[in-house]
């Protein structure tokens, strides 16, 4: 079984940075090296009250003060000898992810959705017995919920709809997690986020590192940034960071006790109309509309990159060790070879309802998470 996330792996546990004073709440990031995990650590580890432990197969880059657990999830013995020393868990964010490297083949594999349900069942097994005062899980979900992967869905998609008829990982562990709390002291909340856009290497659904990579490999070949994707259609996305502030209304909140919430920005994304922006980013030209199938033409650009790195003082990451299989996800996101539009929007209301009126702007979004990107000399200026 091939592992390409940075959810499972190691089965030792060490503590890269030194533990804080035991506060008042302690949050489990599970999956703290993806989009989301690293956005929640920041965002936590910034709240007074709350202590952060961040569990992941290799050690992301953490904020100060946060406490790495190397884990593999898939390994039960792994997570009962680690939680021998998480007894003073409170809330725990499982944005852990097992993805296969086929990945939208992936989203529909019977041994991709068991592991999923394996590592969530793991951390369970491992921490009910000893973490007693575990209040509060936040599980994440997205747009597959509603089935977008497998036909076109109506819009806006609503919490309150039926399951879609599809099998999905999604359910397994939701299930899960509703057969537990039946006799369980904590609650659960599932997020739904849309095209999540932060922080993350080598992560498997990342577009802002994709289209970052694609954008300069092109400006170092003279070209313009020109839109490799199909046919226009509405979309949404969602900022990291909004994710972490709702994963904190859902800890917090009582009224989010086993709720399900849609969480995205708020505006619709529609890529060519923020081509232009990405282009004027990276001082290049907007180009043309010229399909290219990105999972097969960028492996191809190694050497240009590597230009592209030594040139402008970049780490030292391939495309592959910084983009992986999100050259995939990136070709789904922009609709190559689609002539029919799929038009999927999550709608925000619910959320704002009981109380988080959050928003972002999508350009914004992607702008600022390709300058961070920038910042961490993983994009060239």
């Amino acid at each position: 079984m091939t592992q390409t996330t940075t959810d499972m792996g190691a089965t030792t546990q060490r503590t890269t940075q030194a533990t804080t004073p035991r506060s008042k709440h302690t949050l489990l990031v599970a999956g703290a090296g993806g989009l989301v995990g690293a956005a929640a650590a920041e965002h936590f580890a910034t709240l007074p009250d709350w202590q952060v432990v961040a569990v992941s197969r290799r050690a992301p880059e953490l904020p100060e003060g946060v406490r790495h657990v190397a884990l593999d999830l898939t390994d039960a013995a792994a997570c009962r000898e680690a939680a021998k020393g998480l007894t003073h868990v409170t809330h725990v964010l499982f944005a852990a992810l097992y993805e296969k490297p086929d990945l939208v083949g992936g989203w529909r594999d019977p041994e991709q959705m068991a592991v999923n349900l394996a590592m969530l069942r793991n951390l369970l097994d491992a921490l009910e017995p000893t973490a007693r005062g575990l209040r509060h899980i936040t599980l994440m979900q997205g747009t597959k919920a509603y089935g977008a992967h497998v036909e076109p869905v109506p819009a806006p998609c609503k919490e309150r709809w039926p399951r879609h008829p599809h099998e999905n990982f999604y359910w397994l562990q939701e299930d899960l997690l509703r057969e537990r709390q039946a006799r369980a002291a904590w609650t659960f909340t599932v997020l739904r986020p849309q095209l999540v856009m932060g922080y993350a290497i080598s992560s498997p659904m990342n577009v802002v590192a994709a289209l970052g990579a694609y954008a300069a490999v092109q400006r170092e070949l003279g070209e313009p940034l020109h839109f490799t994707g199909g046919v226009r259609y509405i979309n949404g996305a969602s900022d990291s960071r909004l994710i972490a502030r709702a994963a904190e209304f859902a800890a917090t909140h009582e009224v989010a006790a086993n709720e399900t919430y849609n969480v995205v920005n708020g505006d619709v994304l529609v890529w060519p109309d923020v081509w232009a922006a990405v282009a004027r980013h990276f001082g290049m030209e907007p180009g043309e509309h010229k399909p290219l199938r990105l999972t097969d033409a960028m492996p191809q650009r190694e050497a240009v990159w590597k230009r592209v790195v030594d040139r402008h003082g970049l780490r030292a990451f391939t495309l592959e060790g910084l983009v992986g299989s999100s050259w995939q996800f990136a070709d789904r996101a922009f609709a190559y070879g689609a002539t029919e539009p799929q038009h999927a929007f999550l709608s925000p209301i619910k959320l704002r309802q009981h109380g988080l009126a959050d928003c972002f702007d999508t350009e914004d979004a992607l702008i600022y998470w390709l300058e961070r990107m920038q910042a961490r000399r993983l994009l060239p200026r």
